[in-house]
């Protein structure tokens, strides 16, 4: 029982994405480009690390490069039964879930970035880490304070993130000392996220979100805000828009995805924050962690997962009953909806070289981004597919 999980802001890095350059799954970058208006590949690939702290441009850039990983991860037939995400992440989960869709999911992070960036800009806040408190003496070290702080996440056992006013920040960290916390760490951002001070956020992204087509997830997914699954895709109206203003509740997340039986949880994206968190609090049950940041990881994780951990393919007719993909398997998939004319009649067997034309989905071509032996075509000649649809199946 797999878990995707996606990292939030923070997890950004300088020239994150220059392992993916080359990889068939960075065509999303130029589409996000194309539909948030800003230059994508800059922010993935030359951004300093004083740019892509900035709240617009690091959400934009972790949400895409969370994505590139993803499409990378669904080529090979990786399929989870539960999605989420840590804040931003969520973004990111509803996205892989099919709730929103990709071009709306670039459009309300667009939104969202300049939405915290402006309130943040607006109301002076910066965050905390508290380590080695409980919970409750955390919550009483911000309740004793006399000015602006708040619980903003539940991270992990004896790891929570404080917000608030500077001044406020500063005090509470001495009351938590006095009631034994072990360190305190300052996190390097422009704002108090997760508290009422997003609340000016809270109600431009709500507007956004208004415009926007919330569809059932195919998948559970995670809410930060109550860390329960919902399965109704208009319950995330709500809980989208009152996600900046409450904490995330990441701890309670992990909990609920173990007991409702994932045995493996994968983080997509740029670095491995939440992997991390996961093999903190789920400490001695069984389950596995793993992090896939780059085209290496995602061999590394079919490695990981077979053979004895067989995934089901997939098809766009749903999962084939007695078919597997091992860690020697790749699907090739579809870069565009359409109707897919194979190149040639393909034999099973026969090698198909690393960028060989497979088809013609009008006039976007095809082509495997691997080489290996053809197991089966899995769209037919004239068949309608849909972006990211498995259209054939190689043995590497």
């Amino acid at each position: 029982m797999i878990a995707f999980t996606f990292p939030g802001q923070g997890s950004q890095k300088p020239q994150m994405g220059s392992v993916w350059k080359s990889h068939p799954s960075w065509e999303l970058v130029k589409e996000a480009s194309d539909l948030s208006g800003r230059d994508v590949e800059h922010l993935l690939l030359e951004a300093d690390t004083e740019v892509l702290t900035e709240t617009r441009n690091s959400q934009l850039a972790t949400f895409i490069m969370s994505m590139v990983v993803l499409d990378a991860v669904e080529r090979t037939g990786v399929e989870p039964a539960f999605h989420a995400g840590h804040s931003l992440g969520e973004y990111s989960a509803l996205t892989a879930a099919g709730a929103i869709s990709f071009e709306d999911g670039v459009r309300l992070v667009t939104e969202r970035g300049n939405a915290m960036q402006a309130a943040a800009d607006a109301e002076e806040g910066t965050m905390a880490v508290v380590l080695g408190l409980d919970d409750d003496k955390v919550e009483v070290a911000c309740t004793r304070t006399d000015g602006d702080v708040w619980v903003a996440n539940y991270n992990a056992p004896g790891q929570l993130v404080i917000a608030g006013e500077p001044n406020a920040i500063t005090a509470a960290a001495a009351n938590a000392k006095e009631l034994g916390a072990k360190r305190i760490m300052s996190i390097p951002v422009g704002g108090a996220f997760h508290t009422p001070f997003m609340s000016q956020a809270r109600d431009r992204l709500r507007k956004a979100i208004a415009d926007t087509e919330l569809r059932n997830p195919n998948r559970p997914v995670y809410a930060n805000v109550d860390g329960l699954p919902h399965p109704d895709g208009d319950d995330w109206s709500a809980l989208m828009g009152a996600q900046l203003t409450s904490p995330v509740r990441w701890r309670h997340t992990l909990h609920n995805l173990h007991e409702a039986g994932s045995t493996v949880l994968i983080e997509l994206g740029c670095g491995s924050t939440l992997t991390a968190m996961a093999k903190r609090t789920l400490k001695g049950t069984g389950v596995a962690t793993i992090s896939v940041q780059s085209p290496a990881d995602v061999d590394g994780l079919l490695e990981t997962l077979s053979p004895s951990a067989a995934v089901t393919l997939v098809t766009g007719n749903g999962p084939q009953e007695g078919e597997f993909l091992y860690a020697s398997e790749r699907l090739i998939v579809s870069p565009a909806t359409g109707v897919f004319e194979p190149a040639d009649e393909f034999e099973i067997g026969q090698i198909v070289g690393n960028g060989q034309l497979i088809g013609q989905i009008g006039s976007v071509e095809v082509r495997s981004p691997f080489e290996g032996s053809l197991q089966g075509m899995l769209a037919l000649s004239g068949e309608r597919v849909t972006t990211s649809q498995p259209v054939a199946w190689l043995r590497v």
